[in-house]
């Protein structure tokens, strides 16, 4: 039985804003079912530097749900350190469950940070051929020596239009752009379609972008790196010991670069942290670069954890 009525709710931010907890009390306000758009939580043993929701496996009406006090959270801790998971893969099947939570009567809501993610859920993707670890790996190998301005170069050189638009820091796009040309032997520029980029389709979903400012984001994720270090360091040691490659795609995600210098004894524990802390709020400033572009979908200011209330969350959406 569908539901057509049912809207689902899609909500954004930058990493340590609150959309776990933001997403948790929609779905109790609203019955709702979430969808993580977070390219980093669908790793098992990830937890501590991912910051996954503390939740459990359990079966439920004949389906293996993952539970987050009682709410079902999808697409997350579900996949080995070693495999990778893309935008395509993301767009399928967060796709198949919002029919799936819809026709149970449920409210989707999509939560995360990963901005490719959510755009090729809502928007589609360009025709790109399927990614290749191995040149990938490569290219990942090349950059770690020589440096990401001199991947970067090499992209200036092949694909000119690309490097203009992508920058070097940037280092999943370059390596992409790079990664296609390698592939099929066409510039990604040329294959860019530009819907990839076009506003969010607000008819499908209700969208939602949660801002905080800098200084109180970055007090957040201070402690944030704080609080999970111990655990952090712990479950990256165990990954280590058990054989897994230090450049294996979960062990590339945000932090672990710098967690395991530290066990290497590369670091001390507070200079760890705050390169952690750097390296997190680089990436904030990016999400919110991508954020920042949506102009049709409402920003809702937050400037303190009482502001993520899921009524006042739910009345911004509604009013868009």
């Amino acid at each position: 039985m569908s539901h057509p009525e049912i809207k689902p709710i899609t909500l954004m931010g930058t990493t340590a804003s609150g959309k776990t907890e933001a997403a948790l009390g929609l779905a109790r306000l609203l019955g709702g079912e979430i969808i993580s758009a977070d390219s980093r939580q669908v790793y098992k043993r990830l937890t501590a530097g991912t910051a996954k929701p503390d939740g459990a496996w359990r079966e439920e009406d004949g389906r293996r749900v993952y539970l987050v006090e009682g709410v079902p959270y999808h697409l997350v801790d579900f996949l080995d350190p070693k495999s990778s998971y893309d935008a395509a893969s993301f767009a399928a099947d967060a796709h198949r469950l919002v029919k799936e939570i819809t026709a149970r009567g449920k409210v989707p809501i999509i939560a995360g940070g990963t901005g490719m993610y959510i755009q090729a859920l809502w928007s589609g993707l360009d025709p790109l051929p399927p990614a290749r670890p191995e040149v990938r790996a490569e290219l990942t190998a090349f950059a770690d020596k020589e440096g990401r301005p001199a991947l970067h170069a090499k992209l200036a050189e092949l694909d000119p239009e690309a490097a203009a638009k992508i920058p070097f820091n940037n280092i999943q796009r370059v390596i992409r752009a790079l990664e296609v040309i390698r592939i099929s032997g066409r510039k990604i520029s040329e294959l860019w379609t530009g819907k990839f980029h076009n506003a969010l389709p607000t008819h499908l979903s209700r969208f939602l972008i949660l801002a905080w400012p800098k200084k109180e984001l970055t007090d957040r994720v201070r402690a944030r790196t704080a609080a999970s270090f111990v655990r952090w360091e712990a479950e990256t040691r165990a990954l280590l010991d058990e054989g897994y490659p230090d450049d294996c795609p979960a062990l590339r995600s945000l932090g672990y670069p710098q967690m395991i210098d530290y066990i290497r004894g590369d670091a001390g524990q507070a200079a760890t942290a705050d390169k952690i802390t750097a390296v997190t709020m680089s990436y904030a400033k990016r999400q919110a670069t991508w954020f920042g572009r949506y102009r049709n979908v409402p920003r809702v200011e937050i400037s303190s954890p009482a502001d993520l209330l899921p009524e006042r969350l739910l009345k911004a959406a509604e009013a868009a």
